[in-house]
């Protein structure tokens, strides 16, 4: 049986629609599947997140991200998770990954977005996160990527996370090789720690 795209919201073909006004193209296939993890790499500036709103224009999918549960309070909060924001604790109590991985088990369909560099500042290597909540969750990783120097944003290969790492992380560093983020002198190595 073959999937179709889902109908295009206004907000949806609005930010494709600015996404062409601005010079920018999608490269991507479609549609995503229901559940998985998506990288957001390279990680460079603020302006990263504009671009993300139109990916997920482009895609047509809602993407959804973490923070702190301590952010979450008051209207505040209600923006956030009216934005895709999911509240976790990060305490020594609750590991993120299990949390992660039984949210994907309630949940239907979730595209979680998660930037695994951490940080806008350079990093020196990948946090590790995305690939043991992909595990745990049993949903593939997608690779999404902006890339300032072709003015291209998408989405890549679906990779499903073999239990070697090493391997795993030979096969992302390749996809993300060349691709440039914003502030390139910010853009730190796709390594393990």
């Amino acid at each position: 049986m073959s999937q179709t795209a889902p109908r295009r919201s206004f907000i949806q073909l609005f930010t494709a629609l600015v996404l062409r006004l601005m010079g920018w193209r999608f490269q991507g296939e479609l549609p995503l599947p229901a559940k998985c993890v998506l990288i957001g790499a390279p990680h460079t500036s603020n302006w990263d997140i504009l671009y993300t709103f139109l990916l997920m224009g482009a895609s047509r999918r809602r993407f959804r991200w973490v923070a702190k549960h301590t952010l979450f309070r008051g209207m505040g909060g209600v923006i956030l998770k009216w934005l895709g924001g999911i509240p976790v604790r990060r305490d020594a109590r609750h590991n993120f990954v299990d949390q992660m991985a039984e949210i994907f088990r309630k949940s239907e369909r979730l595209v979680l977005a998660i930037v695994p560099e951490g940080t806008r500042s350079k990093a020196e290597y990948w946090k590790t996160g995305f690939y043991y909540i992909a595990r745990e969750a049993g949903v593939p990783v997608l690779m999404g990527f902006v890339d300032f120097s072709r003015k291209i944003t998408g989405i890549g290969p679906a990779l499903i996370p073999s239990g070697d790492i090493t391997a795993d992380f030979d096969i992302i560093r390749a996809f993300y090789s060349g691709k440039t983020g914003h502030d390139p002198e910010k853009q730190g190595p796709v390594r393990l720690k």
